[in-house]
């Protein structure tokens, strides 16, 4: 597989996986009936962008994951006040669609006048003297500021985020995860059917020096059982004795070129469980419907458990630097699985798709479990938390996730480059 193949696939993995979160948060926004203003993939500097509707849609410069802005949660249209000259236009049904702040003198078929009053939240009302006599004029709900030739759609106050309900509000912010879920079953059901399941567990490789070539394990042994009890195709039940032995010896039964031998093995500890230096895979049949559900759901629960026990740790500080992974070194490690052929790029899509909906949804400033957290606060208190205090408290947690962002992808390529 050519180097631009396996970098088109891991580009084509990011792009999905973060579409399909935006997604989730831009089409339950767009039913609640608030104006979403940009679907962003990336951050940064745009490469690439244009306008459907009332979104703009964009691709930017750096992979590390995007963006739904919907109206009113940031600041997002210049000021006017009473006193300030601007030029306007109007439609068909004599309303405001057009709002310009500068460069007046360059505009034609405007109505130029002073601001004495103007509402672009309710009323939506615009009142200007022209030439000494003071005209009041309706504001279309889709009217268009321009300023520093730029053209922002204005945003009434029942098309912003905060003029919705909680649960409105709470269901934008948490489908984005919820998409990622459903994408990660959805792949895990697709491997599946494609992989098929096993029929028994049997040794790919044994590495050197380890506990498993200590034992005399070799590369294509078919495990029948461990301290009498039947492996069968049940790798998890193989796992789960290797993690639970460490420095106890076991006795292990395989199926090596047709005949049964018997080994006694030691798993040694390591990273606090039992390890024996061995991949396993094992012989594979078609799966039935039935199969294909259960496996689905083996493969979910335990990823599941996979990631919140390494979140747990991170949690609790039980790490080193080099533990963590930034941009660069997931997009190394979806290479290599790309180049192990279309099943395994699926299952590891899966498991990001997992990983990034169970991230997301933690209480970390800046994240959608923040935002959910102060939804629900505001829905024990009975009244919003100041939107002020909310954007700061996700405004130092992004700048910090950048900063620990930065610190991983530096130790990233220090990796790279050390080989």
């Amino acid at each position: 597989m050519s180097a631009i193949e396996v970098g088109l696939k891991v580009i084509l993995l990011f792009f999905v996986l973060v579409t399909i979160h935006e997604w989730g948060h831009f089409y339950f926004a767009k039913r609640a009936g608030i104006l979403v203003r940009e679907f962003a993939i990336g951050f940064g500097p745009k490469i690439f962008s244009y306008k459907k509707g009332e979104t703009r849609y964009t691709l930017r410069i750096l992979p590390i994951g995007g963006f739904v802005r919907m109206a009113g949660e940031d600041p997002e249209i210049v000021q006017v006040n009473p006193g300030q000259t601007v030029a306007i236009k109007l439609n068909k049904q004599n309303q405001v669609s057009f709002l310009y702040l500068d460069q007046l003198d360059r505009r034609s078929n405007v109505i130029m006048g002073v601001v004495e009053h103007i509402d672009l939240d309710k009323s939506l009302r615009l009142s200007i003297d022209v030439d000494g006599e003071k005209v009041t004029y309706p504001v279309d709900p889709q009217a268009m500021m321009v300023t520093k030739g730029t053209e922002t759609q204005i945003a009434p106050y029942d098309r912003q985020f905060g003029s919705k309900s909680v649960g409105k509000r709470a269901l934008a912010i948490v489908m984005g995860p919820v998409m990622n879920f459903i994408l990660a079953i959805v792949l895990f059901f697709i491997v599946v059917i494609m992989s098929g399941v096993f029929t028994n567990v049997k040794l790919d490789s044994v590495l050197a020096g380890k506990a498993g070539e200590k034992a005399g394990l070799l590369k294509g042994d078919i495990i029948m059982s461990i301290d009498k009890q039947p492996i069968g195709d049940d790798r998890n039940k193989m796992v789960s004795a290797i993690q639970s032995s460490a420095g106890k010896t076991m006795t292990w039964v395989v199926d090596r070129a047709g005949n049964p031998l018997t080994l006694q093995v030691t798993p040694e500890m390591e990273d606090g469980a039992g390890k024996l230096g061995v991949v396993i895979s094992g012989d594979r049949r078609s799966a039935t419907l039935g199969e294909v559900f259960t496996g689905t759901y083996d493969s979910v629960v335990g990823t599941t458990i996979g990631i919140v026990t390494g979140l747990q740790k991170l949690v609790m500080l039980q790490f080193k630097l080099d533990d963590l992974g930034g941009p660069v070194r997931t997009a190394q490690v979806s290479a290599q699985f790309a180049k192990m052929g279309l099943s395994s790029l699926i299952a590891w899509a899966a498991t990001l798709s997992l990983y990034l909906g169970i991230f997301n949804l933690l209480p970390i400033p800046a994240l959608d479990g923040s935002r959910l957290l102060f939804m629900g606060l505001e829905a024990l208190r009975g009244k919003p938390i100041d939107p002020n205090r909310e954007s700061m408290v996700h405004f130092v947690g992004f700048a910090l996730l950048m900063l620990l962002m930065v610190a991983v992808t530096y130790n990233d390529i220090l990796r790279l480059i050390k080989g």
